[in-house]
């Protein structure tokens, strides 16, 4: 099925549009997904086998398949196959290992990041997906759904879409050799995981905004935005902006562009 381009409307009316992602695409992330929990639950099962038979008797394991520890190894590897991707897309912006390396992500339907309920519930109903075997049920919907959505997708209200990065430019845009002057990186400021989550398309779009504006505004009128988009911003990511003066603000806004700029900015 062709890719779709879907324009999403925040809550904060700002609108993005994202190329939603189809069966190929996801098929080949979920492909290279399956390999790496493969390799590991091989790894588990001959690791348990060595340990608690040896060697010579490993061949037999499946002899003992209701003891205790096997119980216990099915369910950890449940656990692993389950957890892999419910933690992978909350903790690495929607992108598991396979999904990274494709280039999609899941997103919720408003445009914002997974929160851990969304992606828990996703990732819970991609048992009903798989059913009756190999994801049938699940490949059927993304095939036949406008926004290529598996059931996990309708349910949890979210969105897979392909992320490509803006291309790098031969030449910096001014904010960029700005950035470079200052000697600025993200590891100047260190953000919570929490903090960093709870900044959506709407800050991003204020950030970009006075990024791009900054510097073409004269310095009386360049110091009222930086103290307006100080008081909005970084009291959100743990910045305390009592005391500070308008330059270490203004780095402080130039350095949460850099992180919201690779999570938020995309080429369609």
């Amino acid at each position: 099925m062709n890719q779709e381009q879907v324009d999403i409307k925040t809550p904060e009316f700002v609108s993005l549009q994202f190329q939603s992602a189809g069966l190929g695409s996801r098929t080949a992330a979920f492909i290279i997904d399956q390999l790496i929990l493969m390799t590991v639950n091989v790894i588990i099962i001959i690791g348990l086998g060595l340990v608690l038979y040896g060697f010579d008797d490993l061949f037999y394991l499946a002899d003992e398949f209701m003891s205790y520890p096997i119980a216990i190894t099915l369910i950890v590897l449940f656990l692993l196959n389950w957890g892999y991707f419910f933690v992978l897309e909350y903790f690495s912006g929607g992108k598991t290992i396979g999904k990274r390396v494709v280039g999609i992500r899941v997103i919720q339907e408003n445009g914002h990041s997974l929160t851990i309920l969304s992606s828990f519930i996703r990732n819970l109903v991609r048992i009903i997906d798989s059913l009756p075997a190999n994801y049938l049920v699940g490949m059927l919907m993304i095939f036949f759904h406008p926004k290529n959505k598996r059931i996990g997708d309708l349910v949890a209200g979210t969105i897979v879409v392909h992320e490509r990065k803006t291309k790098k430019k031969s030449r910096l845009s001014a904010i960029e050799k700005e950035i470079e002057r200052r000697g600025l990186s993200k590891d100047d400021v260190e953000i919570e995981e929490w903090a960093f989550r709870s900044l959506g398309a709407k800050e991003w779009n204020l950030v970009k905004t006075y990024s791009h504006r900054l510097l073409q505004l004269p310095k009386d009128e360049r110091v009222q935005l930086t103290n307006k988009m100080a008081e909005i911003l970084l009291p959100k990511i743990g910045i305390e902006i009592e005391g500070k003066e308008a330059s270490e603000l203004e780095n402080a806004l130039l350095t949460l562009y850099l992180f919201l700029k690779e999570e938020w900015e995309f080429e369609l």
